[in-house]
């Protein structure tokens, strides 16, 4: 029989027992987070990663504030515990039915929307161990009387590609030397059209991790509210902010639209018969004018 100490099997029980609370958490934060401290191995490739093909038409804002201070030159997105920040990352697992949204705007003229891409963790992974992606697209905020879902639903898979994002969440007293949560970044097929007006994607993701999926909010540098995000822990019923654990601000979800280039304003040209009709104007006015 295989010998184990009885501190290794305090710890892996530990572990073991806290990973389990951690899963059935709406959030990952520091206080109910794990750390191995085993310098998990880092994904290949500079700094952070675009999977998406196309224009980027859509931003929600940044998930990178401190840029090539990671273990191996990696992106960090920092968590900001000096301004009292907690929640590492939100809950929008498909096996606790968790859920989160947030809202994007489309200018005059529509878009056409190829892809979306998501950012999500499991801690510990060297890898993307994202294998599903679901979303709906809102013409109103989810949930809410007279709000319509206008494309997508709570069950198809529409991830077409999925890998390590180059970034690491952190906090600001592990920066530069914790690898424990490596994002990973999915892309996700839309393809469809929409008009003019304000929208809202809810989404959800899986994972073969043992931990979240989590998704890190974004992060802005002396910023304890980031944005309007919701989620939702019944599955898409009710929806609530989706707040900071320790300064219970509201926080915002980092996502990337990319759809066809944008077509530039048609350049007024002249036709030769329009030069011909100028041609004749300046003779006209030029002779009335040496007549005078």
């Amino acid at each position: 029989m295989p010998k184990c100490t009885t501190g290794k099997l305090s710890i892996f029980l530990t572990l073991l027992l806290v990973s389990g609370l951690t899963l059935a958490q709406s959030a990952e934060t520091t206080t109910n987070a794990v750390t191995d401290n085993q310098n998990t191995a880092l994904p290949s490739g500079g700094n952070s990663l675009q999977l998406a093909s196309g224009a980027v038409l859509y931003d929600n804002g940044p998930l990178v504030n401190s840029p090539g201070t990671g273990v191996g030159g990696l992106d960090e997105s920092v968590l900001q515990g000096n301004l009292g920040m907690t929640t590492l990352g939100f809950g929008h697992q498909f096996a606790n039915s968790n859920r989160i949204a947030d809202d994007f705007t489309v200018p005059a003229g529509g878009w056409t929307i190829n892809q979306i891409e998501f950012f999500a963790y499991q801690s510990f992974e060297t890898a993307s161990t994202i294998t599903a992606v679901n979303l709906q697209i809102w013409d109103g905020p989810p949930g809410q009387t007279g709000s319509n879902v206008v494309f997508g639903d709570t069950s198809t898979n529409r991830m077409s590609q999925t890998a390590p994002a180059n970034i690491l969440r952190v906090t600001d007293s592990t920066t530069g030397g914790n690898t424990d949560r490596q994002i990973a970044v999915s892309v996700v097929d839309v393809y469809t059209t929409l008009p003019a007006g304000t929208y809202w994607l809810d989404w959800q993701s899986d994972g073969s991790g043992g931990s979240g999926p989590w998704a890190p909010p974004i992060t802005i540098t002396g910023s304890t509210t980031t944005g309007n995000g919701l989620q939702s822990t019944d599955g898409g019923v009710t929806y609530a902010n989706a707040d900071d654990g320790g300064t219970l601000t509201q926080q915002g979800f980092p996502f990337i639209i990319y759809g066809p280039q944008p077509e530039a304003a048609p350049v007024p040209t002249m036709t030769i018969l329009g030069v011909m009709g100028l041609m004749l104007l300046l003779v006209f006015f030029g002779r009335k004018y040496i007549r005078q």
